[in-house]
């Protein structure tokens, strides 16, 4: 009988939350959202790739800017056009093309001096010059000029010095117990991310609307019909499993189309004219069943300890601004371990990363991560799962007691003293 109150109030939640039409237009932005990351950025890199104008401004005694013109050519971005001045009448000629810069005529100017060759000095003006592919192309092609014209002036074959100059193609490969993955180190790390995403985002949006139902009900007096027919530890339970059941359908329901885009990005993005060039586009890890499985047991477990938290925050608040000032404390308890689970990336074996996996507060987040990067022995995820374990029982007891007296006071926020007294006697 007490399960069977439980999921009364576990079908409620779930029913009256996914029927709420803030639900399904959340449901819906996710996936736009996400398609809009997709598509824009790659959307404006191809509306930004025409061809950019410049004027190479040589003001060097050797027409060093030659040389750079020359380099400019061989970008497909760049269309340079040459003209020679002297030092001294440097800045009137750049004023007249910072002119036509104005007027649309050209992108910018660069000017070349013979610090570019001594000091490594040039300086660009220009429109354009928060385009960074543009920079960095500019960048890249001067300083390989300025190289090749050191290399003249002691002697030296540039073309030997460019053929010695061998490309690095550097590998990343992970390894977990001693045995080689096909994991590259990209792919962990992107797996990595992906689930302290979805751990720190479900955790604090929905941990924090238990308290917010909570405070609903209490403001419109449905609690004291609800508690006149059920234990307050039954309403607790079955608010917190519902809204847990809510984010984490609705976080399922992103990944799957969140999959579904990532792995067509290259015909979508052919819908808009974009083409996909080989294997290019980014491209989901993929994740082994065993960190499906931690993942899912930490953020069961995660929730549920911070969601009796912010249960006991909404029943001893009596409106929305009170709920929102009394849930700070709880949110720093889970934000500050959040971040610093991020030191599990650069030491996932290390003495930071096995602290932050076995204290409670941080586990939710930071094992499942160390979990995608490293091989955790067994006995340290079975150890962390039972700290978490009886800490959410723990946790539970207290925000229990706190719920039982709290659904049904109103008026002024309980202080500290007054809080200890409910636990002692409720």
């Amino acid at each position: 009988m007490p399960m069977r109150k439980i999921w009364v109030v576990i079908r409620r939640e779930f029913l009256e939350r996914v029927r709420n039409k803030w639900f399904i237009i959340t449901t819906i932005l996710g996936p736009v959202l996400l398609g809009l990351m997709v598509i824009l950025p790659a959307l404006l890199l191809s509306r930004s790739a025409g061809t950019t104008h410049v004027v190479v401004l040589d003001a060097t005694t050797a027409e060093f800017g030659r040389r750079v013109t020359d380099k400019l050519e061989s970008s497909p971005r760049m269309e340079p056009q040459y003209l020679a001045t002297g030092i001294v009448n440097l800045e009137s000629v750049a004023d007249s093309l910072a002119g036509e810069v104005g007027d649309e005529a050209i992108d910018g100017f660069l000017i070349v001096t013979d610090a570019t060759i001594t000091d490594g000095r040039a300086e660009y003006r220009g429109s354009n010059v928060s385009s960074q592919v543009d920079m960095s192309v500019m960048q890249r092609y001067v300083q390989e000029a300025a190289l090749a014209e050191r290399l003249v002036r002691r002697g030296i074959d540039p073309t030997i010095v460019a053929d010695a100059n061998m490309r690095l193609r550097f590998r990343t490969v992970n390894i977990r117990g001693g045995k080689v993955t096909d994991q590259s180190g990209e792919s962990v790390f992107v797996l990595a991310y992906f689930m302290w995403i979805v751990l720190y985002v479900t955790l604090a949006v929905y941990g924090a609307q238990v308290a917010g139902a909570v405070v609903e009900e209490k403001s419109s007096r449905v609690i004291e019909v609800l508690a006149s027919s059920l234990r307050p530890f039954q309403l607790l339970a079955g608010k917190v499993v519902g809204v847990g059941a809510v984010g984490l359908f609705q976080v399922t329901i992103w990944a799957m189309f969140a999959r579904v885009l990532i792995d067509q990005q290259a015909t979508i993005l052919g819908l808009f004219g974009i083409e996909v060039q080989g294997d290019g586009g980014f491209r989901l890890p993929e994740v082994p069943l065993d960190s499906i499985a931690v993942l899912m047991v930490y953020f069961v477990l995660g929730f549920f300890l911070y969601s009796t938290m912010f249960a006991a925050v909404g029943a001893m608040s009596s409106s929305e601004s009170e709920m929102r000032q009394a849930q700070q404390p709880v949110l720093f308890l889970f934000v500050i371990p959040a971040m610093l689970s991020f030191g599990v990336l650069t030491d996932p074996n290390g003495t930071l990363a096995t602290v932050l996996t076995l204290v409670p507060l941080s586990a939710p987040v930071a094992m499942p991560m160390r979990w995608g990067v490293a091989a955790v022995p067994l006995g340290e995820l079975a150890l962390s799962v039972l700290i978490l374990i009886l800490t959410s029982i723990a946790v539970t007891w207290v925000a229990a007691r706190i719920y039982r007296v709290g659904i049904l006071m109103y008026g002024k926020r309980p202080s500290p003293r007054e809080l200890l007294r409910w636990i002692r006697t409720a």
